[in-house]
């Protein structure tokens, strides 16, 4: 049972006859050398860490832009008669807007959402320039019992890039 390789491998014999060759770091492990396990093998652990964060980044990129795209809002609006309120500032709303949407800002929205929007069982769409402010007004319609209220995921960027229909003020 002596080391194998240079030195680089450690050989055991089992009861059925089987050598078994373990690397030198995992038999330091294994013995109870944890901290020369790691730091023999720090670049392994950085790069299963910097793997891992990318392979987490598109979840929480997904968590941030939680919401429905522009193709689905389009179908909200017309099967189940979607109501979309813009919270965005009264310029932007004035800029350029989708038809048809109500404006209240996001910091007045609890207060005038139920004024505006009383069925709390239909289909509410919020919208905001990128969809941040959108996802805070979700937020806040859901706190007041509005059981589909939903965001336009990427704002009126998303609905300006799938060249759907804006109204601008007249």
């Amino acid at each position: 049972m002596g080391p194998v390789d240079g030195g680089l491998k450690k050989v055991f014999r089992t009861k059925v006859g089987i050598d078994f060759r373990m690397p030198m770091s995992a038999y330091c492990f294994f013995k109870g050398n944890v901290l020369n396990f790691f730091t023999e093998n720090w670049m392994l652990f950085a790069l299963a860490l910097a793997s891992g964060a990318m392979l987490l980044i598109p979840v929480f990129q997904g968590a941030m832009q939680s919401g429905l795209s522009p193709a689905l809002v389009v179908q909200l609006m017309n099967k189940e008669r979607g109501v979309v309120v813009d919270v965005r500032t009264l310029a932007e709303y004035q800029a350029e807007r989708i038809a048809g949407a109500f404006h209240v800002e996001l910091a007045e929205l609890e207060a005038k959402l139920p004024q505006i929007h009383k069925n709390k069982s239909q289909a509410l769409i919020l919208v905001c320039e990128s969809g941040m402010r959108s996802i805070k007004g979700m937020q806040v319609a859901k706190k007041l019992g509005y059981e589909q209220a939903h965001s336009l995921s990427g704002g009126m960027k998303a609905w300006k890039e799938a060249t759907l229909p804006t109204q601008t003020q007249s």
